[in-house]
């Protein structure tokens, strides 16, 4: 069974959407990520997939209340995942104490592997891989690494699952890289989570269809009412 993840992406504690991760455009869809949180689950939603854009950017966790707020209202209906600034064994700690499921390592984790190694021994860590044409970018999406995604699907024996995003597709419900996610699928035994450019329930079908896809990550489309939650569930279920 493949996993669906509506995402909410926080900044200064509003839900929030940016274009391609670009801190300037940016579309705010809500003040209260908690009732926008529990309305997923209502509707169904195992998982909820939190990012900390600001934690991302700064480092700094100023919505990690919200995080842990989240997590409470949730009270073991539905699990969250949560990324943006998780750099550290003590990130991943505090996370783990605020109720969080699984947290996401990027940057950090392509800086340092070893890293998700010794977070797994605290809770478990997706990684995320997010890419422009194959390279892994870091720090908000804001450089490039200079390491392949097809290179870095063999570095994290322990992580949970690859979270893997096409930056080009970000936001702009252009359709996933499904050829793309099939070929990193093939590549690793481990599950990936499929993220950026999902536009439809068609495309949430062809993601279902990929062997290796754990899960599919949808923020933009549900917002802007393309399906609801209960819909790609049902999608998903088929």
């Amino acid at each position: 069974m493949i996993d669906l993840y509506p995402a909410i992406d926080l900044r200064d504690g509003k839900v929030v959407r940016l274009l391609q991760g670009d801190y300037d455009q940016q579309t705010t869809y809500g003040d209260d990520p908690v009732a926008v949180a529990v309305s997923f689950a209502d509707a169904g939603a195992q998982w909820i997939h939190v990012v900390d854009l600001d934690a991302a950017r700064s480092g700094s966790p100023v919505n990690r209340p919200v995080v842990a707020a989240i997590a409470r209202a949730l009270g073991g209906r539905a699990s969250v995942q949560t990324g943006g600034g998780v750099r550290t064994v003590g990130d991943a700690q505090s996370l783990a104490d605020a109720g969080v499921a699984r947290v996401v390592m990027g940057s950090a984790a392509v800086k340092d592997p070893s890293l998700v190694a010794a977070a797994s021994q605290v809770v478990p860590v997706a990684v995320g891989l997010d890419h422009r044409n194959g390279e892994v970018a870091v720090h908000g999406w804001t450089e490039g690494s200079g390491v392949q995604l097809a290179d870095a699907l063999g570095w994290f024996p322990t992580a949970a699952a690859f979270v893997i995003t096409d930056i080009a597709r970000d936001g702009m419900l252009t359709g996933p890289d499904v050829d793309g996610l099939a070929a990193a699928a093939r590549a690793t035994s481990i599950p990936v989570i499929a993220s950026g450019g999902v536009s439809s329930l068609a495309d949430i079908a062809a993601l279902r269809a990929v062997p290796g896809i754990g899960g599919i990550i949808t923020g933009k489309a549900v917002y802007e009412g393309r399906f609801t939650v209960a819909e790609a569930l049902q999608e998903l279920a088929q």
